[in-house]
């Protein structure tokens, strides 16, 4: 009795599981939840004097919904980790990026074009009580190269200062 509860228990998973595929997945065929996939990889990360920054591996998890980040700093141990996902209640990308020195930000903003991603932040308060804008922009330069291009700005969004400008290489 018992190995036909287990057997009709495993049957039943497995007719539900492939009966509804698409229910499960539900970002895997949505073109928008699709539009960050270029910066998907396995990456070595150079500033503009061609030395190397860090290194990181971007996943794609949670049924296709979630690209994640792993970002290893080649300069002072830092490191950090970011979710991005489309939210379907605002309309835009949005990135949660931590660190490993407490850091958090919040890019709740987007606009995409082909081949670009812009995320902007909150104009939040600083630690030394001043406010910023945070900008990143993701542009895929070929199959093997992504620029991540990130600006801040202390004055609402007046003018820019450039805060790093890297060129991420696909690792062979």
């Amino acid at each position: 009795m018992r190995k036909i509860i287990v057997l009709f228990a495993i049957g039943s998973c497995f007719f539900v599981s492939a009966q509804q595929p698409a229910a499960t997945r539900p970002c895997a065929g949505n073109p928008v939840y699709r539009f960050f996939d270029f910066w998907i990889g396995d990456w070595e990360a150079f500033g503009g004097n061609g030395k190397k920054a860090g290194d990181s591996k971007i996943e794609l998890l949670l049924d296709s919904c979630v690209i994640f980040e792993n970002w290893i700093s080649t300069t002072q141990g830092y490191m950090g980790k970011s979710m991005n996902t489309f939210n379907t209640q605002t309309g835009m990308w949005q990135q949660t990026w931590m660190d490993n020195k407490g850091g958090l930000t919040e890019y709740v903003n987007s606009k995409w074009e082909k081949d670009k991603m812009i995320l902007t932040s909150r104009n939040e308060k600083q630690k030394d009580g001043t406010y910023k804008i945070l900008r990143m922009v993701f542009t895929k330069l070929s199959n093997d190269a992504v620029r991540q291009f990130g600006e801040s700005s202390a004055d609402n969004g007046k003018t820019w200062k450039t805060d790093f400008d890297l060129e991420y290489r696909r690792k062979k």
